[in-house]
């Protein structure tokens, strides 16, 4: 049997109270980094998942050391979750690698996840859905002019233990300099995720992602993999391995993840 369901905006009140404001005086402007594809699993109503990556990459330059990238994502409604990601680093001079001697940060996305539509196949066990996320991109640490914007359109099949989604979407990056060219592309990608054992706790993910730029930047295609360990529901552990393969995406990296799941309310 074959059902198809649509989801819709429910009346409800969205109290929203998430701020992140910093600088850092030796930021500097710098090339957007990788396009990092998502799925379209969307967070419980009233839970929080804070995804934190800390490790190690090298760029066609300079080291940079990730401290931390980050994702956090709050459960709204079935088919709503507001996220925000971003990411801050500390990189070193081209001609001096190891020296680490300024931020450089991205911009934070703030965006809304939708959950569009869901198609479920009972006969096959299989769940075909539509999303997309969407929002303005923001220079908060000071390497950055102007406000950008990222919309992403989501399309993902789940065959039980194995997950596909495939990512489409463009963005508008804050100026590099005040009164520059903005970083303008498109970028696609996608995530694929397979649980090693029944009970899901442990498996396995790679991700292959590419950016073409309109703006001046070079062309980036980057994929990363590696496996993941869930002691419990509200904890989950990664390791990640990064490899690029074009003159705009870094080189290769590795990180390490933590990502807990907190109730925010009932």
């Amino acid at each position: 049997m074959f059902r198809l369901s649509l989801h819709s905006p429910s009346a409800c009140s969205l109290l929203v109270a998430a701020l992140l404001t910093a600088t850092h005086a030796n930021a500097r402007p710098h090339a957007r980094r990788h396009f990092e594809p998502t799925d379209l699993e969307l967070e419980t109503p009233g839970t929080t998942e804070l995804d934190l990556e800390l490790g190690i990459v090298r760029s066609r330059g300079p080291w940079r050391v990730v401290a931390p990238d980050f994702s956090l994502d709050l459960g709204v409604s079935d088919w709503l979750e507001l996220d925000v990601d971003g990411a801050y680093a500390i990189e070193g001079a081209n001609d001096e690698p190891f020296s680490f001697d300024h931020s450089a940060p991205d911009p934070l996305w703030t965006s809304v996840k939708l959950g569009l539509f869901d198609a479920v196949d009972e006969e096959l066990q299989q769940t075909y859905a539509v999303g997309a996320q969407l929002g303005p991109r923001l220079p908060i640490w000071g390497a950055g002019h102007g406000v950008g914007a990222e919309a992403l359109l989501l399309g993902g099949v789940d065959f039980g233990a194995t997950r596909l989604a495939l990512n489409v979407g463009g963005f508008v990056d804050p100026a590099l300099t005040r009164g520059g060219r903005r970083p303008i592309g498109v970028q696609s990608g996608v995530d694929w995720e397979r649980d090693l054992d029944a009970r899901g706790r442990y498996s396995l993910g790679a991700e292959l992602a590419s950016v073409v730029f309109t703006s001046r930047e070079p062309a980036q295609l980057q994929a990363s993999f590696g496996p993941s360990y869930a002691p419990s529901r509200w904890l989950s552990l990664s390791l990640t391995a990064l490899l690029g393969f074009t003159q705009g995406s870094d080189r290769y990296g590795l990180l390490v993840g933590v990502a807990p799941r907190l109730p925010c309310w009932r």
